[in-house]
C-alpha cells in the first residue's frame, strides 16, 4: 500500500457531490409532478382517474423493480445517445436520474396522502378548485415530509453513484473499486467509505433540521 492520493480523493468527492446534486434536482423536476398526478388521480385523490393512475403507476412499479446495477447496464445505449459516452460523471447522471424518478414519485404521492383530510375538505368548502387545493394547501402542508423524502432520495442516489463505480461511473465509488478493490489498497477503500459515511451523516442532519423548521404548528 502506498500513500493516499488526496488529490484523487478530492476529485472523486467533488464528482460524487456533482452526480448526487444534479441527479436529485433533475429527478425532482420530473418525479415531483408525477407524484402529484398519482396523488391527484389515485383512489383517494381529488380527481380520480383509474386510467392515468394505472399507466403512471405501472411505469413507476416496473422501473422500481429493476435492480440499479442491471438498470445501469440496460441504459448504456440510452446514456450514450444522450451524453455521447457511458463512462464518467455526466454519463452516470442518466441512470441515476431514471432509476430514482419512480422512487421520488411514490414518495411524493405518500407525502401528499399523509396531509389530513380536514385540510382538503376545508379548502374545498372555501371554494378552491382541485388544483388550488393541491397547490395552495396540500403541497405547503406536506413540505416537511417532502424534505425528508428528498433527503432519503439524495442518499439513495449517493449510494447508487458508489455502485456505478463498477462500470466506470466516476466519483468515490469508482476510486474505491479501481484502487481499493482491484489493487487491494485497503487505505483508499477505508478513506472513501469514511467520506461517504460523513456525507450521509451531514446530509441527514441538514434534512432533518430543515424538515423540523418547516413544520406547521
Amino acid at each position: 500500500m502506498g500513500s493516499i492520493p488526496w488529490d484523487l480523493i478530492g476529485q472523486g468527492f467533488l464528482e460524487t457531490l456533482e452526480m448526487s446534486v444534479v441527479s436529485t434536482m433533475i429527478t425532482y423536476i420530473i418525479g415531483l409532478p408525477m407524484g402529484v398526478i398519482l396523488s391527484f388521480t389515485g383512489p383517494q385523490g381529488l380527481h380520480q382517474n383509474k386510467a392515468v393512475y394505472g399507466v403512471i403507476g405501472a411505469i413507476v412499479n416496473i422501473v422500481r423493480s429493476i435492480p440499479f446495477l442491471i438498470l445501469l447496464v440496460l441504459l448504456i445505449p440510452v446514456t450514450r445517445f444522450i451524453v455521447g459516452t457511458s463512462l464518467g460523471t455526466a454519463a452516470t447522471c442518466v441512470p441515476l436520474t431514471i432509476g430514482t424518478i419512480p422512487i421520488v414519485a411514490r414518495m411524493v404521492e405518500q407525502s401528499l396522502q399523509e396531509v389530513p383530510a380536514g385540510i382538503k375538505e376545508s379548502a374545498l368548502a372555501m371554494g378552491a378548485s382541485p388544483w388550488q387545493v393541491i397547490r395552495l394547501f396540500i403541497l405547503p402542508e406536506a413540505v416537511p415530509s417532502l424534505i425528508l423524502g428528498a433527503t432519503i432520495n439524495f442518499l439513495t442516489i449517493l449510494g447508487y453513484s458508489a455502485m456505478a463505480g463498477f462500470v466506470g461511473g466516476g466519483g468515490l465509488g469508482d476510486i474505491a473499486v479501481r484502487y481499493g478493490y482491484y489493487r487491494y489498497d485497503t487505505e483508499i477503500l477505508l478513506v472513501t467509505v469514511v467520506i461517504l459515511i460523513v456525507i450521509v451523516q451531514v446530509v441527514q442532519e441538514i434534512g432533518t433540521k430543515l424538515a423540523s423548521s418547516n413544520k406547521h404548528d
